[in-house]
């Protein structure tokens, strides 16, 4: 029997913990080190990086990360694959290398290219999303190091694979397995209990990272390095799976992955086998994204102390409004959002204070600066008694836009640029199927009628929410067959509504995925033009799901008595 491949994370963003690719690499065997640095927001920080200096456009902590980790990689014969390359990845090989000279390891380096595209007009990078085709031929040809720039964050699991396997272009069911692991690995530590709904039943003080042991048949176990903390279960497997995904149907260049097949079983402690995934042939499009300079922005927090805290509101909204008209009109976008965090009869200070978030956007910097500072300012001594605000008005700020487009995937030079230098092109798919939604499921028997206690829905039910563009999407999940039959049949589109108003007038899709026990939620429009326009209080969304589980509703009683985990602080 093929022994597993066994590929591992050291990162899940740019800014992630720095010294994951040293405790990874020494702290227990692996084949592959794979590090995630890109995401729709962090194409934006090469850009401005690289305006600033043409050379640049990397993600330079990764190249940190490597002073030490490429001579411990280099010892233990572990591959290193990364998507740090940003805009720039032959630049960052090109470091690489010179690193690598300068610390006496004879590392091979490749690098992957072909996914920047011609930069519309007004648009600062346009970038498509290429699969692992690139890495895969790269690691074939020797290296030891591939740098990448914007691929899938699945496809730094679908190369390395299926370079070591073998595998093919028509090998689906196999590479949508590893599509299935490369998507738990691809945020690091949320696999092991990070970001995790239920995280009293665990020590998840500093969790470690995950591990993916690959199969040839593309089955996988999802599990970590003995000896560090947090934990892998059902659950967290679960949760990851959920996160940033829409329907049954999950899409990449390399295969559409079936979610709707995926099988989950404990294989022991801080161990889950992942089996049974079906892959159909990819789009026959890639995903192009596109970020540009909306426009500016600026905020400022007034603080609202004890009694009459409505009043104090309306009174600093209509004086602001006023000096606004008088210093010659509002922004384009004027937004206020009053957050009662005060609680009555405080016993300090900040826990009777309120918090009113004004949030303003206009395409002309000087509309959000000056004048709204300036009108902020000047309420200082002529509003609400106890007038203070968290911080100072400043001039405003730039926010970018993310937008998707899609472009044939034969118009995407996707290049494999070897450890010899020579340019591979890599050919898309022959076979592809243009994406469409999966039949629903049948629905569980209900629960038959019997008492209910209003209660959190968190008491039963997990949840893990994020951001794709402007929509955001909520997985839910309950971890039996019980809970099961209740939650698939209460939580409706209606009933999802009706628990998060904000989502109301939107809108929303449910799918439906029976054998993880989940529901998955997509709400169109609720981030407005994306995480860089910081238009939401919670940009990403990432705290929706945790709203969601807060929320009230009649709940069988026996589900609640059958649960043994820690009760929920509300």
């Amino acid at each position: 029997m093929t022994a597993p491949l066994r590929i591992g994370n050291a990162s899940g963003f740019y800014g992630d913990r720095f010294d994951a690719l040293r405790e990874m690499l020494t702290g227990g065997p692996l084949d592959v080190l794979t590090g995630d640095y890109l995401a729709e927001l962090t194409m934006l920080i090469p850009a401005r990086g690289r305006l600033k200096d043409p050379a640049r456009g990397y993600a330079t902590t990764f190249l940190r990360q490597l002073e030490e980790g490429l001579g411990l990689a280099h010892e233990r014969g572990v591959k290193i694959v990364a998507n740090a390359g940003g805009l720039n990845p032959a630049g960052l090989a090109q470091q690489v290398r010179e690193l690598a000279e300068r610390a006496g390891v004879p590392a091979r380096v490749a690098h992957v290219e072909g996914d920047s595209l011609p930069v519309p007009e007004g648009c600062l990078t346009a970038n498509a999303y290429l699969g692992g085709a690139g890495i895969a031929a790269c690691l074939r040809a020797g290296a030891d190091v591939v740098v990448t720039g914007r691929v899938t964050d699945a496809a730094l699991v679908t190369g390395p694979a299926a370079a070591h396997f073998g595998w093919g272009p028509d090998d689906l069911d196999a590479l949508a397995g590893a599509v299935v692991a490369g998507h738990v690995l691809e945020c690091g530590a949320q696999a092991t209990g990070g970001n995790y709904a239920f995280f009293r039943d665990h020590d998840i003080r500093r969790p470690g990272f995950p591990v993916a042991e690959i199969h040839a048949d593309g089955a996988s176990v999802i599990t970590k390095h003995d000896g560090t903390g947090g934990v892998v279960d059902l659950g967290t497997v679960t949760a990851q799976l959920l996160y940033e995904t829409g329907g049954a149907r999950y899409a990449g260049p390399d295969v559409t992955a079936r979610l709707d097949t995926v099988r989950l079983a404990q294989d022991g402690p801080d161990r889950v086998r992942i089996s049974g995934v079906r892959g159909e042939a990819p789009p026959p499009t890639l995903k192009v994204g596109l970020n540009r300079l909306g426009g500016w922005r600026n905020e400022v927090v007034f603080v609202l102390t004890g009694l009459d805290i409505e009043a104090k509101a309306r009174l600093v909204r209509e004086q602001f409004a006023d000096a606004l008209t008088r210093s010659g009109g509002e922004p384009a976008e004027v937004r206020w959002e009053l957050a009662r965090t005060d609680r009555p009869d405080a016993a300090t200070e900040e826990t009777a204070s309120a918090l009113l978030r004004l949030v303003v956007r206009d395409p002309d910097p000087e509309a959000v600066g000056r004048a709204v500072s300036g009108a902020a300012v000047e309420l200082a001594l002529a509003s609400y008694p106890g007038f203070h605000v968290t911080t100072p008005p400043g001039k405003g700020s730039p926010y970018g836009v993310f937008e998707a487009r899609y472009v044939p995937a034969g118009e995407v030079p996707h290049l494999a640029v070897l450890p010899d230098g020579r340019r591979e092109r890599q050919d898309p798919p022959a076979r592809t199927r243009p994406l469409r939604d999966v039949e629903p499921p049948p629905l569980p028997e209900p629960l038959p009628p019997g008492p209910t206690r209003v209660a959190p829905l968190g008491r039963i039910a997990g949840a893990r929410s994020g951001d794709k563009g402007g929509d955001a999407n909520i997985g839910v999940w309950v971890r039996d067959e019980d809970a099961w039959r209740w939650l698939a049949h209460e939580l409706t589109v209606e009933r999802f509504k009706e628990l998060l108003p904000e989502c109301a007038e939107l809108g929303v899709t449910r799918h439906i995925l029976p054998n993880l026990r989940a529901l998955n939620f997509v709400v169109r429009g609720l981030l407005g033009e994306g995480v860089a326009a910081r238009r939401r209080f919670d940009p990403q969304a990432k705290a929706v799901g945790e709203w969601l589980r807060s929320r009230r509703l009649p709940v069988p009683v026996p589900l609640l008595e059958a649960v043994h985990a820690p009760e929920v602080t509300v």
